[in-house]
């Protein structure tokens, strides 16, 4: 099992669960954190850390789409380990479903 960031993370980009990460297996792009699922040690202290529940097992039903995003985006995005800000208006596009189609970004962050 690993852990996975779903698309709950699309225009939000809380950071709060990167800090507490302790091999550092997160990737920031420009609109959401991925990641790395092949680092990821399966602790799971990043969960709790996240204030819109965009964390989950990969074990989840319908988790396959995003083992792979994570999977591919972790390879180009650059690493983080601090935690930033949130996207200005994260709080405005905590509720909304499916962010995926029309605005993932698959850009790198800062």
């Amino acid at each position: 099992m690993t852990y996975v960031v779903t698309e709950a993370c699309i225009k939000c980009k809380y950071t709060d669960c990167v800090e507490v990460c302790p091999v550092d297996c997160f990737y920031e792009g420009e609109n959401m954190v991925v990641i790395n699922p092949e680092e990821c040690i399966d602790c799971g202290v990043c969960v709790p850390e996240c204030p819109i529940d965009a964390i989950l097992p990969d074990t989840e039903p319908g988790m396959e789409k995003w083992v792979e995003l994570n999977a591919q985006y972790s390879k180009l995005w650059p690493n983080i380990t601090q935690k930033k800000a949130p996207l200005p208006d994260a709080d405005q596009w905590v509720s909304v479903l499916d962010k995926y189609k029309d605005h993932f970004s698959p850009k790198a962050g800062e």
